[in-house]
């Protein structure tokens, strides 16, 4: 059953909320396992000082956290951004409206915000999600390229 904008609200939370912990990790978390407890409390700090919000979509009915977007706008050689670090619903609710809301509204903050695109990362191996993003508009428009940095290399270490 899909959720209408008067079931949802959305909620910007500062990494010092309790819901952080609560609500917003857990769902974080389900998209990024690796990330430890203790080590999203660290990321959150640190990125939300970086510009990064956090918008959380929560079931009005039951207060519960549906869905949360992690977000910055960046100002690139390319033009003002919305860059959207995690997209994310709650396993049990996917399909029912969640994640569009979320797009709607970082749609909505690009534009207040003169971003001229809206952009995002996705992991090659995430279909279900690229369907999502098709269904929404988004284009395939670079390859995003990276390689892990050892530890303890500083510069000038082989490249």
């Amino acid at each position: 059953m899909d959720l209408t904008l008067t079931d949802l609200v959305l909620t910007d939370l500062a990494p010092d909320d309790p819901r952080m912990t609560a609500d917003v990790a857990p769902l974080i978390r389900a998209l990024r396992p690796r990330l430890t407890a203790t080590a999203f409390t660290a990321f959150a700090e640190e990125a939300y000082t970086q510009g990064l919000r956090f918008t959380v979509a929560y079931d009005m009915a039951t207060g519960r956290a549906l869905g949360a977007a992690t977000h910055r706008v960046l100002a690139t050689s390319r033009g003002r951004l919305l860059f959207v670090d995690d997209l994310v619903t709650a396993p049990g609710s996917r399909g029912r409206g969640i994640g569009a809301h979320l797009m709607a509204e970082l749609e909505r903050r690009g534009r207040a915000e003169e971003c001229t695109r809206l952009e995002l990362d996705s992991g090659t191996t995430n279909v279900d999600a690229h369907r999502f993003y098709h269904a929404h508009r988004l284009t395939i428009g670079a390859f995003h390229f990276g390689r892990d940095l050892p530890a303890g290399r500083g510069a000038g270490a082989d490249r």
